[in-house]
């Protein structure tokens, strides 16, 4: 990807004085990283006549692998991939609820021309699992994995019909194809809003039981089992979907699973008042599934994911039971990772690796680590500086999100894909 990346020059780059954090290589050490032609070149040693052309001080920060999102959706594509920057992300997957949907070549490839043009993140399409995400006609997988598709997943859409999930896991098996279900029968949800708890019956929501999640992770692991199809589910909420994923690991079932951000910090009760922008789908639920979702992750059960889903201010200012779901994600990822490993006293080479190579390898792409020869796909943060998220301090078109008006710790400075400074702030330690 990046062929764009060809028509500039790639100045040889050392990343000098940071705090190295590569949780692949299993690195947390003081180094200086040097960069050349686009990939790292090493780690702590220059080679042999390498001479930067730039020099960054990343004294008193972290350098580590940009971060890899498994769920970024684009509704404005030169918006949000310079939200994901910004946010220190490098790479994103994104799911094929697009309009029109991923489920055909020509709409697959254009999708990664603009990306390259635009020369930011990188793109990960993941293709529709039915044409037109109906349910009914599989995609034409082959296809779509040649136009550039790394995944196939029905993202929010159901399949009602079982057989037809069956022919899906089928088929992708047959090719080696992953498979990405959001777990969640459609029946047992239908018209709900929030966690079927107590928060809900207060406020007069119609709820969502938790068993609509556990529902539809029994059947995918079930169809998983008899077709071997490597299978991801995201966006668990609960902790007795938690459950059913560790025990099928334990059975030695191939399976992932990943977790939104929000739902490691927020449950039910942030509702309050009937905040919309605490409403998500699926649903923030009890306090108990959060602490599960947060011990998962913090046991490598889960990977995390920002879950980006901007939505503008309309789709928000409509009663909670009216307005869209979803938050912005891709710049408050990396501070809410930190909130996240400090609260759960967490190292940081274990967080970091949840948004970086634990990512990488469900997505099966080559990111999230600072070994020589991968493609310097780089993030300098500063762990300790503090700023307030305020919607003129987010590139992303959505402004929506349960932490405005919040103090985030942890700021990114500098950010490298492919070898080329695509995001900086004013202040510059370059010479």
């Amino acid at each position: 990807m990046h062929s764009e990346f060809s028509r500039f020059e790639l100045p040889h780059i050392q990343i000098k004085n940071g705090r190295v954090i590569d949780p692949k290589n299993g690195i947390d050490e003081q180094a200086d990283v040097f960069v050349a032609d686009g990939r790292i070149q090493a780690i702590g040693q220059p080679p042999s006549g390498f001479k930067p052309a730039q020099v960054l001080d990343a004294s008193e920060r972290i350098v580590c692998p940009g971060l890899v999102d498994l769920s970024t959706r684009l509704a404005n594509l030169e918006s949000e991939l310079s939200a994901a920057v910004a946010g220190g992300v490098t790479a994103v997957a994104c799911p094929p609820d697009t309009k029109p949907p991923l489920d055909e070549p020509g709409l697959v490839e254009r999708l990664v021309r603009r990306s390259e043009a635009l020369g930011l993140a990188r793109v990960f399409p993941i293709g529709a699992l039915t044409q037109q995400l109906a349910g009914e006609k599989l995609s034409e997988m082959v296809s779509l994995t040649r136009a550039g598709c790394i995944a196939f997943s029905q993202a929010k859409q159901p399949i009602f019909d079982t057989q037809v999930l069956l022919r899906a896991m089928q088929y992708a098996a047959t090719f080696g194809y992953a498979t990405r279900l959001q777990p969640q029968d459609h029946y047992l949800a239908r018209d709900g809003v929030a966690h079927d708890g107590e928060v809900a019956s207060r406020l007069g929501l119609a709820g969502i039981p938790v068993c609509a999640e556990t529902v539809a992770i029994v059947t995918a692991l079930q169809l998983a089992q008899v077709t071997g199809v490597r299978l991801h589910l995201a966006r668990l909420s609960s902790a007795a979907g938690i459950a059913l994923v560790r025990q099928a690991r334990n059975n030695g079932l191939n399976i992932s699973c990943d977790v939104s951000i929000h739902h490691l910090h927020l449950c039910e009760a942030d509702i309050g008042y009937f905040d919309s922008h605490a409403r998500f789908d699926p649903p923030l639920r009890s306090e108990s599934d959060r602490d599960a979702l947060r011990a998962a992750a913090a046991d490598g059960l889960a990977t995390i994911c920002s879950d980006h889903t901007p939505v503008d201010e309309d789709g928000k200012q409509l009663p909670f039971a009216e307005s869209l779901s979803g938050a912005t994600g891709l710049e408050l990822l990396l501070p809410l990772v930190l909130k996240w490993a400090v609260e759960m006293k967490l190292p940081l080479l274990t967080a970091i690796a949840r948004v970086t190579c634990d990512p990488a390898a469900i997505l099966g792409i080559e990111a999230g680590s600072l070994s020589a020869g991968c493609p310097a796909d780089i993030c300098v943060f500063d762990p300790t500086e503090t700023w307030c998220v305020k919607p003129m301090a987010l590139r992303s078109e959505g402004k929506n999100s349960p932490f405005m008006d919040s103090e985030m710790t942890g700021r990114v400075h500098t950010t490298l894909v492919g070898g080329r400074i695509v995001f900086e702030i004013q202040e510059s330690r370059f010479s």
